[in-house]
């Protein structure tokens, strides 16, 4: 009998010691993430460690896409709604795959529309190419006659307050889930 009370003692306290479960894909062990130097849409140089202390949000998209970006941005917003005085304690950082469209003024037209408090960062060919290669997302032109678009990774990346990317929630996957995934990261 002491035994079995024992191993469920046990148990109980390894319960405890256990990883989150996120909603998202947990890739806290996987080789994506790493700083970066981006231009927000105040004309302020920006870089990963300004976040430290917060739990970041990182998504990529442009102001011209017709479904992915508003729909994300607003599922982000209604995460925020969802975490109440906690979403003090998150940033969300919109990286335009589009820098030649998405001027310091549209981004700060666009991205604040959804909350004040969210972030339109841009850069250089030479600086998207690196965020892009860091965090293993894909971006192209697709041209359709005198117009494009942009097609581009649709999963946004939660990153801890000690700068590690630890989850990649899916596009389409909801605001309760991202509230959920910030609300343990926020716990830790």
């Amino acid at each position: 009998m002491k035994k079995i009370m024992l191993m469920t003692l046990l148990l109980i306290l390894l319960g405890g010691c256990s990883k989150p479960e996120f909603k998202g894909a947990d890739i806290s062990n996987g080789p994506i993430g790493g700083d970066f130097t981006l231009i927000d849409h105040h004309g302020k140089s920006r870089s990963l460690p300004d976040f430290k202390g917060k739990v970041t949000v990182l998504f990529f998209g442009f102001t011209q896409c017709p479904e992915v970006c508003p729909t994300t941005l607003s599922e982000l917003k209604s995460a925020m709604h969802m975490l109440g005085d906690k979403s003090d304690r998150v940033q969300v950082l919109f990286v335009t795959v589009d820098p030649a469209r998405d001027s310091q003024q549209v981004l700060a037209a666009y991205v604040p529309a959804f909350d004040t408090r969210f972030l339109g960062l841009r850069g250089n060919a030479a600086q998207l190419a690196d965020i892009a290669q860091k965090y293993r997302i894909i971006y192209q032109k697709q041209t359709q006659g005198d117009s494009y678009t942009m097609d581009h990774t649709a999963g946004s990346y939660l990153i801890d307050s000690q700068g590690n990317t630890r989850v990649m929630v899916n596009y389409g996957a909801g605001a309760a889930v991202f509230a959920h995934d910030l609300d343990l990261l926020l716990a830790e």
